[in-house]
């Protein structure tokens, strides 16, 4: 396909497709209105109070440290009374922390280590529990959690692979019928700016959705090499962000915020993704450094996306959205079709595109809100799909063939193991190679 042609389908792109794949995710939203009215958007300030919240952490790394110490923050008579990790280190310095930050003391009969400390923390009469693990245990955990009838806050991404992600829906489903409150860590759905933007894009603001550029460029990330007396489990988990059936790769951990942002505004998935990436200068693990790919909807619109962890070059992390009558950076500015802005969000007392509300901590409040209220919030279909379509991307970049949604849904291939112990692992570093099947993560996939 040509450039000349590539543009014209651009240009040409239906925004009437996008509708029909509304229903099909379950969003709440059409993006097709061409009306300028823009209802308001409410926002709650703080959780309103109530009897007292048992809050469990399951996975006290720094994400799960500050997770913690966002609710905290979210409302009145919120406790945090149990924890959960693998590694006594990450326990000892979460609960320095809590004392340190939040002047709180978590009993030592409630601290528990374990690959099965999840379990003790859903004993120990918590209302809540916050999951902060590697992404690779959400599956596991998030069912158990709503097994035992606990609301629950999940940290992005939900799962690794196609399993974990119909395993998470599945549970969600369940969560619905318990009638329990699930919230995602997607925080921009949370976040004051993006959600007035989609709020006026929804209603129109940019006509029909023709196309979306993301990009998460930054440096390296954080990587803790091996030490003597570490077992292969113990230093795989020490640096899992590095190792793919962990972390699930840097597109579907932290490139997942771009992918579910645009998800949100178009309100609908791709269909297939063709992408290409590689491994220049990552030191520890199994994964790429770097990705693009392009997500294409049923009718030629596309959604080019890139991510990139490697020091010394262009750093960026945005989002475009392209419409008819303008375009979105999706965060705080709307845009006429010349690149003139005609709306930016402002905040009382603010510079325009500010808030003064944290989103880590806004979605903690919507959480311990939508408890206290006694209003259903279930978050689980809108990580779910975004994970599955970063997993999309990974595996389209890792075997450089163009990979069908439906193919990726129904994939049986897993990652890791099946039995958890601080012992050997049979997954060797070994780095895909696009168009040679026999290196494409055998290593660390069971069917």
């Amino acid at each position: 396909m040509t450039d000349e042609t590539r543009e014209k389908e651009r240009r040409d792109f239906d925004r009437r497709t996008f509708i029909g794949a509304v229903a099909a995710v379950g969003a709440g939203a059409v993006l097709a209105s061409c009306k300028k009215s823009y209802p308001p958007v409410t926002f709650v300030d703080v959780a309103p109070d109530g009897p007292v919240l048992k809050a469990g952490l399951v996975g006290c790394g720094n994400r799960g440290t500050g997770a913690v110490l966002n609710i905290l923050k979210a409302g009145p008579n919120v406790k945090i009374v149990a924890l959960a990790d693998v590694l006594k280190d990450h326990m000892d310095t979460c609960r320095a922390n809590l004392a340190k930050k939040a002047q709180v003391q978590v009993d030592d009969d409630h601290c528990f280590i374990g690959f099965d400390a999840y379990k003790k923390v859903l004993e120990a009469d918590v209302d809540l529990v916050l999951l902060a693990t590697p992404p690779h245990f959400r599956p596991q955990q998030f069912e158990a959690t709503i097994d035992a009838k606990k609301h629950c806050f999940m940290e992005k991404p939900c799962a690794v692979d196609a399993p974990g992600v119909r395993s998470i829906l599945a549970t969600g489903q369940k969560a619905t019928a318990y009638n329990l409150c699930v919230v995602a860590g997607t925080l921009w759905r949370h976040d004051r700016p993006h959600r007035e933007t989609y709020n006026r894009v929804s209603n129109g603001a940019i006509g029909q959705i023709l196309a979306a550029r993301s990009r998460y460029n930054v440096g390296q990330l954080w990587y803790t090499p091996r030490q003597k007396g570490w077992s292969d489990m113990e230093s795989m988990i020490r640096d899992w962000v590095n190792w793919c059936w962990l972390s699930g790769d840097h597109i579907v951990e932290q490139c997942v915020h771009n992918i579910d942002t645009v998800l949100w505004f178009t309100g609908m998935h791709p269909a297939n993704a063709v992408g290409g990436g590689g491994r220049a200068q990552r030191v520890t693990g199994d994964q790429y450094d770097h990705f693009n790919v392009e997500f294409a909807y049923p009718n030629g619109g596309v959604n080019d996306t890139m991510c990139r962890q490697i020091d010394g070059c262009a750093n960026e992390v945005s989002d475009l959205v392209l419409g008819t009558e303008g375009s979105t950076n999706c965060k705080d500015t709307i845009f006429d079709l010349s690149g003139k802005v005609v709306w930016q969000y402002q905040e009382q007392g603010q510079a325009p595109g500010k808030t003064k509300f944290n989103p880590y901590v806004q979605e903690q409040v919507d959480f311990v809100n939508a408890i206290r209220t006694n209003q259903l919030v279930n978050e689980t279909e809108h990580v779910a799909y975004s994970t599955l379509t970063a997993i999309l991307g990974r595996e389209s970049a890792y075997t450089g063939k163009k990979i069908l949604w439906d193919e990726m849904m129904d994939s049986n291939e897993r990652l890791g193991p099946t039995e958890y112990a601080m012992g050997p692992v049979d997954i060797k570093a070994v780095v895909p190679v696009p168009g040679n099947a026999s290196n494409i993560g055998k290593h660390a996939r069971t069917a």
